[in-house]
């Protein structure tokens, strides 16, 4: 072994100009996203990517933002005050 650590993939959501969906997607996908969602009529997408190519995914011409996916757990309806 070579004693790197693999790369971390982080899920990400990004925006991008519906205009031109396709093609932006398709970009996104050469810059190492791994579509998992398209929203065309929201001109959203969401997928996954190496935390290191992140930066390359934003700089993608067409792509308008990109946040990770967060996920929120909230407790049960009964759980106490916290």
């Amino acid at each position: 072994m070579n004693g790197a650590s693999p790369a971390r993939r982080a899920g990400v959501i990004l925006s991008v100009d519906p205009d031109r969906f396709a093609e932006v997607v398709a970009a996104a996908r050469r810059a190492g996203l791994t579509v998992t969602g398209e929203q065309e009529v929201l001109g959203s997408l969401s997928g996954t990517i190496e935390e290191d190519r992140i930066p390359a995914l934003a700089a993608v011409d067409g792509v308008e933002s990109v946040d990770r996916d967060r996920t929120v757990r909230l407790p049960p309806p009964d759980a106490p005050v916290q």
